[in-house]
């Protein structure tokens, strides 16, 4: 293995950093809104979001990717060019994972009892006050578990970009190994991965204890 091995496999990283990253910054609020669609009165709104849901979650994510980058052309005639693919990625990862958050905080938010908005409500705090004062807290603590299965879920997925020809980690490591005929880049990549996922692990169990005060 020489340093050219290490530096290409280093860049694919880089390219899988910014899609996790990118995903949780505009996903998991984006899970909050289509959350609280999916609990609205609104029959039309809830209907709606509940078929998001179930598209998104009922479907593989590569297909997804494939539908995105390839559906403007196909059902608008609209050319996209080399650089949309990173954006597809990105666009296709976010309506994914926030339908999966949207489920978890939606349990969340079932489980909290009536009676702490009714006290908060006799207690003068409005809607706004009592779900970022009172409510919010409570449910971070709550869904912080399967919140860290999808965030590891993720870490892994980003390999999936590969279906639309974006190089990140995996798919630098497949030409790597193809290339050079071992396995060896394809090893360092598993390992880079089993890396991130102990960081990932270690920052929520963090995040968690920070949480544990609202233990009761």
């Amino acid at each position: 293995m020489d340093l050219q091995t290490f530096t290409e496999l280093g860049s694919g990283l880089l390219v899988s950093l910014e899609i996790f990253f990118l995903t949780l910054l505009f996903s998991l609020p984006l899970g909050m809104v289509v959350a609280f669609g999916r609990m609205s009165k609104n029959r039309i709104l809830s209907a709606v979001t509940k078929f998001y849901i179930s598209v998104m979650r009922g479907t593989p994510l590569m297909l997804q990717l494939i539908v995105v980058y390839f559906g403007p052309y196909y059902l608008f005639r609209i050319r996209v060019g080399a650089d949309y693919r990173f954006t597809a990625v990105i666009l296709a990862f976010v309506l994914n994972y926030a339908a999966y958050f949207a489920e978890i905080y939606r349990s969340g938010l079932q489980a909290m009892p009536k009676g702490q908005y009714e006290a908060a409500k006799v207690l003068g705090y409005s809607k706004t006050q009592t779900f970022f004062h009172i409510i919010l807290p409570q449910l971070i603590k709550q869904v912080l578990p399967a919140v860290t299965n999808e965030i590891i879920t993720l870490v892994k997925d980003t390999s999936l970009a590969f279906a639309i020809a974006v190089a990140e980690m995996f798919t630098i490591a497949k030409q790597l190994a193809a290339a050079q005929a071992t396995i060896v880049p394809l090893m360092i990549a598993g390992l880079y991965y089993y890396v991130f996922n102990l960081i990932v692990s270690f920052v929520m169990e963090r995040i968690e204890k920070h949480y544990a005060y609202y233990r009761n």
